[in-house]
C-alpha cells in the first residue's frame, strides 16, 4: 500500500512540474501516473548500473553528479512515455530535483 501511495504522490508532483518549470509538459494525470511508474521501474532496474558506472565522478563531485544521473533518467522516461515531455536538460535537471525532494519527504513519513 505504501508503494502505491508513493507512486501516486510522485505522479501528483509530476503533474505540478509544468506549473513551475518551463520545458516540461504533462497531458493529464494518467500520463503523469505512467511517468511515475516508468520512473520507478527505471530507478529500480537501470539506475543501479548507471550509478555504479558513474561512481568515480560521483565521488569527485561529492554526490552531486547523482542529480545529473536522475535528470538523464527523467529525460529517458520522457522519451518513452507519451503525454510526458521534457524539452531541455535544464528542465529535466530541475524536474529531477523536485522529484528527489518529494521522494525524500515521502520517505520521512
Amino acid at each position: 500500500m505504501k508503494t502505491i501511495l508513493k507512486i501516486a504522490v510522485v505522479a501528483l508532483a509530476i503533474m505540478a512540474l509544468p506549473r513551475f518549470i518551463p520545458g516540461i509538459a504533462v497531458s493529464g494525470f494518467l500520463y503523469a501516473l505512467l511517468a511515475a511508474l516508468a520512473l520507478g521501474l527505471v530507478n529500480l532496474l537501470i539506475k543501479p548500473l548507471v550509478s555504479l558506472l558513474a561512481l568515480p565522478v560521483n565521488m569527485l563531485t561529492l554526490g552531486l553528479f547523482g542529480l545529473v544521473v536522475n535528470a538523464l533518467l527523467l529525460w529517458l522516461v520522457a522519451l518513452y512515455v507519451p503525454g510526458f515531455e521534457v524539452a531541455t536538460f535544464t528542465a529535466a535537471f530541475l524536474g529531477a530535483l523536485v522529484i528527489a525532494v518529494v521522494n525524500w519527504l515521502i520517505s520521512r513519513f
